[in-house]
């Protein structure tokens, strides 16, 4: 494992990292689905979707209905609507995963915590503040547009920017692909949750940290500020 004295921030995705959304996603999804008079999908094969942004779960979606949409219309009409349904009822359907929120709240104590996601900001701003999550957060940053979007660096980066540290002194935590390879393009240190959608397949060239529960994240963050005092 990684030194944990050179962490001075946390960044945490938050679809399958700090929140069991899937539900969430999937009635957005089959909301979108059912105004524009498509069929719906199942909620196993929306949670395989999840990790991208909702423009890549509705691409997928579209994929995956053999429907056409040539001049893009019909993806602007599906985002529209998923991004209503999804203000609606943010986390009415899903839940805040076991012991996330006493993680939060006693990492809260010992440094700062951002949410770095490829779900845009004001979705993420709704589910975070629906699951008691939001004031403990310094910033939230979500991918508004598609070169943010994970596995680029450029949420990390932003993120250690506005909490003044290096991003070799900043934590990323999350549960997929995705979320190791932002890490290691902007140069942060990365933890792999044992929860969440992520397929846990690891990249060759990145070395995670696996933590097996929200209780050891927070026990050894806590022992080595302890430590450091």
């Amino acid at each position: 494992m990684f030194d944990l004295n050179r962490i001075h921030a946390i960044a945490f995705d938050l679809d399958g990292t700090l929140v069991d959304s899937a539900p969430d996603i999937w009635n957005a999804l089959n909301t979108a689905l059912e105004n524009s008079c498509l069929p719906g999908v199942d909620l196993a094969t929306t949670r395989s979707w999840i990790g991208g942004g909702p423009d890549l779960l509705i691409r997928r979606a579209l994929v995956h209905l053999k429907r056409e949409d040539g001049d893009g219309s019909l993806h602007a009409t599906l985002r529209a609507a998923f991004d209503r349904a999804t203000l609606d009822a943010p986390l009415d359907h899903g839940m805040v995963f076991d012991g996330i929120e006493e993680m939060v709240e006693g990492l809260y104590a010992v440094c700062p915590l951002v949410v770095v996601t490829n779900k845009p900001t004001p979705l993420a701003q709704a589910v975070l503040a629906a699951a008691g999550l939001l004031p403990f957060m310094s910033s939230v940053h979500g991918a508004d547009t598609a070169a943010q979007t994970k596995p680029s660096p450029a949420l990390l980066d932003a993120a250690a920017a506005q909490l003044c540290v290096k991003p070799a002194q900043l934590l990323m935590v999350g549960d997929s692909a995705a979320d190791l390879l932002a890490a290691r393009n902007a140069g942060c240190p990365v933890a792999l949750v044992g929860w969440g959608y992520g397929a846990h397949g690891v990249p060759d060239d990145v070395r995670p940290w696996h933590i097996a529960s929200p209780s050891q994240l927070l026990m050894e963050m806590t022992s080595r500020y302890e430590e450091a005092e």
